[in-house]
């Protein structure tokens, strides 16, 4: 048996030892000023402890990776779907496509109830939860030929808990696809450098993809150079447009991106994925990270203060104004990605197993990328924590409570107990170049503040405006990675649903079945989309309120999942590293949707906002949000509509936590009865590391294989 030397446990009890001094600077400080430096302290020493024993205890002990065993890349290798992919470009879209807006939202959103709850959250719950969910969702499907959660959940459950999975999860998606490009628009809406920066990345990721593929392949390197030079010149140049008289070409009506992003999400679902999805996300998140670890760096550097209380009065009390409900359970659902996400099991069951080349990398690639999205989440909290409180209720909380004067708004804030003044708040815009930062609820406008207020720490007070503006940008494009990923996994989940009933659809790169699952997919969320741009409370503004709810019920699913393959794999003993986490988020999500569904507080219930809504038509009363009596009625629909869909959405995952423990006492008492869908072994030809850096013993076993192949 291996042994630690001294050098390795010096280091790892230093680690650990950071990670211990920045909780209990956190969670012991009572009236002090607290840096924002000891949060990422917390944060970097726990993910290092996480990745390092608890990931490597799972990937090892618990499902036995083999790195001799070939992948659904190698065996079913097509150039279109499956296609053996180096885990370094790997590693870049699979964390490009699960970092949608979650994680730069959500916790911003959460700060309303003191950053030490989203703290521990964010922390405890990706290490334990989300990045263990994406790392065995991913090794079931690469065992599994690539299978998507809902298919896996059919075959492993049966079909009426399966049936539910399948309907449950694809029509969240489509949810989620909607927000996601709500959000995009809503960012490049006026943006004319965020959209040249982005537009640009296209022709990029496919010089790249053929790069690899025609000119170098391998040299993954050497394209990482090219596109990273020809990334900072587009982030270059996309000032310089907007500044010039080219501007007004590529300042775009929403409706039109609307347009653009349904075409753009068509075509990168139907190219190949070597020539424009994996290069596109691995080159984006060379910025995405950049820009993260820059932020790490700038708060270590400028050491700001968290001036958010630890907890606030909101917690308790559940009558926030940024959103309604008390921290258990909505700031669980409010974080989400951050810690734990159902969609990124879409995503290791979508296109990452159909492109990984050993099974020994999904440690790397699953809980290692989730650990790097939860990075972002805890930037994004520092973020929100270290501007004026005052100042970031003003941001979040809607018109309808703060008035749209900076008078009002000041007078509203400090009734709350968080004092700021309205010069103050003029003076706020004024120094990003707004007009007004009233009410820019959402959470994007706030980070982006943040980001800014870090950056000019270090830059210099100047450039406040310049690293505003980049921030949305950067925004906008962390998102957009997770479009067009989603739409191709949403591609294979319909493909895998019609192929239980016509045969064809089976093969996921038969050309006239994906040519078709991908116009429906993209239909369906762009109408969501084309509707709600054009209506401010219709169309996927409907369905934005259980954006986090059925999100989480789609991680209920996926480690339900999850927990009856460990069982039926002859894992039981081992079943509690999911177990655990779907019995805590099955009862967070569960109660949150009861909730909302059944609530006495108009804010929170959706039937009883409806009810409201209702008794003011018949007085001839128009409330908030709504401006006529036509907008009442949308508000009634729109509540009846999400109460309806949170119910049906809770119902389906009720089903399959309950048809999923069905099969599991099953198995236990009559193993026998039990069958596995896993795909028969392959020896793999395929010589490649499990990690980042390639080991000792991972570059002789490289060379000897170089070594045979040349004899």
């Amino acid at each position: 048996m291996r042994t630690a030397n001294v050098r390795t446990i010096v280091i790892w009890t230093l680690v650990a030892l950071v990670g211990a001094t920045g909780w209990a600077v956190l969670a012991l400080a009572r009236g002090e000023d607290v840096s924002a430096a000891w949060m990422v302290a917390a944060a970097l020493g726990s993910y290092a402890i996480g990745y390092r024993f608890y990931a490597k205890f799972i990937a090892h002990r618990v499902l036995k990776v083999d790195g001799t065993r070939a992948t659904p890349a190698e065996r079913l290798d097509n150039g279109i779907d499956f296609h053996p992919t180096d885990r370094r470009v790997l590693l870049g879209h699979h964390f490009a496509a699960i970092a949608g807006a979650g994680p730069l939202v959500g916790p911003v959103l959460a700060a309303q109830m003191g950053y030490l709850p989203g703290t521990i959250w964010i922390i405890a719950g990706v290490i334990f939860a989300g990045a263990v969910q994406d790392m065995v969702v991913l090794f079931f499907s690469t065992r599994r030929d690539g299978r998507s959660l809902g298919q896996m959940a059919r075959e492993e459950i049966g079909p009426f808990g399966g049936a539910a999975a399948l309907v449950a999860a694809f029509a969240i998606m489509i949810i989620l696809l909607g927000v996601l490009a709500l959000v995009i628009v809503n960012a490049l809406a006026a943006s004319p450098w965020g959209t040249f920066s982005i537009a640009m990345t296209v022709p990029i990721a496919l010089l790249m993809g053929f790069y690899l593929r025609v000119l170098r392949p391998g040299r993954v390197s050497e394209v990482s150079l090219i596109g990273v030079g020809l990334l900072l010149l587009a982030l270059v140049a996309g000032r310089w447009v907007a500044e010039s008289s080219w501007a007004g070409a590529f300042t775009l009506a929403p409706s039109t991106l609307v347009v653009w992003l349904v075409a753009y999400g068509f075509i990168a679902s139907i190219l190949p994925v070597w020539m424009l999805l994996a290069p596109r996300d691995y080159l984006s998140t060379f910025m995405k990270i950049g820009t993260i670890v820059l932020l790490a760096l700038g708060v270590v550097v400028a050491l700001p203060t968290l001036r958010m209380d630890a907890v606030t009065d909101f917690a308790s009390r559940g009558d926030g104004p940024v959103f309604a409900g008390s921290l258990f359970p909505f700031v669980f659902i409010t974080i989400a990605c951050g810690a734990l996400s159902g969609f990124h099991s879409l995503i290791s069951s979508g296109t990452t197993p159909k492109m990984i080349q050993k099974e020994t990398q999904v440690r790397m690639i699953g809980y290692g990328s989730m650990l790097m999205e939860s990075s972002v989440a805890i930037m994004a909290l520092v973020a929100a924590s270290i501007i004026d409180p005052g100042l970031y209720f003003a941001m979040n909380a809607p018109t309808g409570v703060i008035g749209t004067t900076v008078d009002n708004a000041s007078q509203v804030v400090t009734s709350w107990g968080y004092s700021i003044s309205p010069a103050e708040l003029a003076q706020a815009a004024k120094n990003v170049e707004e007009t007004s930062l009233l009410s820019r609820t959402g959470g994007a406008p706030t980070l982006a503040v943040g980001v800014s207020e870090i950056f000019s720490e270090v830059t210099g007070g100047s450039l406040r405006a310049f690293w505003y503006h980049f921030a949305i940008m950067f925004e906008a494009l962390f998102i957009l990675t997770a479009l067009d990923a989603g739409t191709r996994v949403g591609r294979f989940m319909l493909q895998d649903m019609l192929g239980n009933v016509y045969r064809p659809f089976r093969n996921i790169s038969w050309k006239p079945g994906l040519v078709l699952t991908s116009a429906v997919v993209c239909a369906l969320w762009g109408y969501f989309l084309w509707v709600g741009v054009h209506e401010p409370l219709g169309g996927i503004n409907q369905l934005f309120p259980i954006f986090g709810i059925s999100n989480q019920l789609l991680a209920a699913v996926a480690l339900a999942v999850c927990t009856t393959l460990l069982v039926k794999s002859g894992r039981l003993k081992w079943a509690w590293i999911t177990g655990i986490p779907l019995a805590w988020d099955a009862t967070v999500t569960l109660t949150a949707s009861f909730q909302k569904v059944f609530s006495s507080d108009p804010k929170v219930g959706f039937f009883k906002q409806r009810s409201v809504f209702q008794d003011a038509i018949d007085d001839g009363k128009v409330l908030p949000p709504a401006k006529s009596m036509d907008d009442m009625h949308t508000v009634v629909t729109n509540s009846t509509v999400d109460g309806v869909l949170t119910a049906v959405l809770a119902l389906l995952i009720v089903v399959v936590i309950a048809d999923a423990l069905r099969v599991c006492v099953r198995h236990v008492r009559r193993p026998a009865l039990s069958t596995l869908s896993e795909a028969p072994y392959v020896e793999s030809k395929i010589q490649a590391p499990a990690g980042l850096i390639p080991t000792r013993a991972e570059k002789e076993e490289a060379r000897d294989a170089v070594a045979r192949t040349g004899a």
